[in-house]
């Protein structure tokens, strides 16, 4: 698809906004397939969104925007890792963006060009728009002013944002989790969903944390289009995903300790169960015993012919069962 060929009909939703801002002027509306020329010293920039986009419609904006050919197959190109990719003309930040459903994650990506006077987002895979961040951006065009870079790393801190939100939702799942544990020790399915758990924030934890080393080298690296003043901007989006990976650290390890803690109450079960069956089997050892011996029916046994005898066995059975039941209690195996 050449620049002048029209955008398909099928693609026009794609577009999700596409506007041009410029000092001291309302956003104004621009068409996709005839951006203006760009001045970034007094025309601002081009912001545009679009989301699952066609290859041609990358093909389309790229050619648009005067992206090279290896920048627009990159965009084209699947992410399932943060990547930060320098080109002449731009600059190419990937991150992996985060959802729940059903307390699973459901992962994308959202790619930012930042280039000389234009931002362009590619969203892919993700339920979550920028529309309040546009709207925010918008009614403070002093923000606006600080360029595209800024505003990329704006929508940075929006994704750690919906990091933040789905991991406070796992959070209430491993705290649920930890109470039956205590309360009622675990079972197999509860095993299972421990482990599935775990698994989830494994894969969050790969997905998120190198965006961390990423936003770092945009704010100490001197790459083009990031402004030296915009560089702190990318530093705090660092600290936040790392604060954010230590959260997910301390995810996992609640999920082990609570692992750890319903095995401890399994064994103790286990064990007092162990207890009282040692001690009853004690105890009814005692009258197995004498009822066995005289059992077996010999001529010449004591007692035998003693009126009294029969009592007194299970005098001495009862009592000597007693006694061994009292020093079982006292010793809290019964």
């Amino acid at each position: 698809m050449n620049a002048t060929d029209p955008v398909l009909q099928d693609d026009q939703s794609s577009v999700v906004a596409a506007f041009r801002y410029r000092p001291g002027r309302p956003a104004e509306a621009v068409d996709v397939r005839s951006l203006p020329a760009r001045d970034p010293a007094q025309d601002g920039f081009v912001w545009i969104g679009l989301k699952d986009p066609s290859d041609e419609l990358l093909e389309c904006v790229g050619a648009q925007l005067g992206l090279p050919s290896k920048a627009i197959e990159e965009l084209i190109s699947p992410h399932r890792r943060p990547k930060l990719v320098e080109y002449s003309n731009c600059l190419i930040v990937v991150a992996i963006t985060l959802g729940m459903k059903e307390l699973r994650p459901v992962f994308g990506n959202t790619q930012l060009v930042i280039g000389p006077g234009f931002l362009m987002t590619v969203r892919r895979g993700s339920n979550s728009n920028y529309l309040e961040l546009r709207s925010r951006l918008e009614n403070s065009p002093e923000l606006l002013q600080r360029g595209s870079d800024y505003v990329a790393s704006e929508l940075l801190d929006l994704i750690v944002d919906q990091y933040l939100v789905s991991l406070e939702q796992m959070e209430k799942a491993v705290e649920t989790i930890e109470q039956q544990f205590l309360i009622r020790g675990f079972k197999e399915s509860d095993v299972r969903r421990i482990y599935r758990l775990r698994r989830d924030l494994l894969r969050i934890h790969t997905a998120v944390t190198p965006l961390a080393e990423l936003c770092r080298r945009l704010s100490r690296v001197g790459l083009a289009y990031v402004d030296e003043d915009s560089r702190a901007y990318f530093g705090e989006v660092a600290d936040r995903i790392s604060r954010t990976s230590e959260f997910i650290g301390s995810l996992r390890e609640a999920l082990a300790f609570a692992f750890e803690g319903g095995l401890m109450i399994g064994q103790m079960q286990q064990t007092d169960t162990t207890r009282k069956l040692a001690a009853w089997a004690a105890i009814l050892a005692v009258p197995t015993a004498v009822a066995g011996i005289y059992g077996m029916n010999f001529k010449f046994m004591p007692e035998l012919d003693w009126h009294l005898g029969y009592p007194m066995a299970l005098a001495l059975m009862g009592g000597v069962c007693g006694f061994l039941y009292w020093k079982f209690k006292k010793a809290k195996w019964l």
